[in-house]
């Protein structure tokens, strides 16, 4: 399979997980559904460098930066796609530090999180192995 093909398919996942990450921040999902832990979370105000936050805030805040990055990350790879159906051997190194941190994801996901997005993540780095090899390969490395 061409590399462009593998990353269109890496942006398309990541783009599926992007929208998915944020539609659960928006509707305050929780596996566990509504627990004490989320009422302390919402009501237990605190001062952050001069701002009154509480946890959710927090817990939201860096769900939302998340899925920005998401986001970022299915443009890059949309574009990647792009220059690699001209030159594949100069994308090969930015492929190669999507499929690290995608791997590294998945692996943090399946130690804190949960299934979801270790799918995800193993989906998206399995395409970005196969990009990163057929870039490789089609180049004689």
């Amino acid at each position: 399979m061409k590399p462009s093909l593998l990353l269109r398919i890496a942006s398309i996942i990541t783009l599926l997980f992007a929208v998915g990450h944020t539609a659960g921040g928006l509707s305050f999902w929780s596996p566990a559904g509504e627990t004490e832990v989320l009422r302390a979370m919402r009501s237990f105000h605190f001062d952050a460098a001069g701002v009154s936050r509480t946890y959710l805030d927090f817990y939201l805040g860096f769900g939302f930066i998340t899925s920005a990055y998401l986001l970022v990350q299915a443009v890059v790879l949309w574009q990647l796609a792009s220059m690699a159906k001209t030159d594949q051997s100069q994308v090969r190194p930015l492929i190669g530090s999507f499929l690290l941190v995608s791997v590294a994801s998945a692996f943090l996901s399946w130690r804190f999180i949960f299934l979801l997005p270790v799918v995800s993540f193993t989906a998206v780095a399995v395409c970005l192995g196969l990009a990163f090899y057929a870039a490789g390969k089609r180049n004689g490395a």
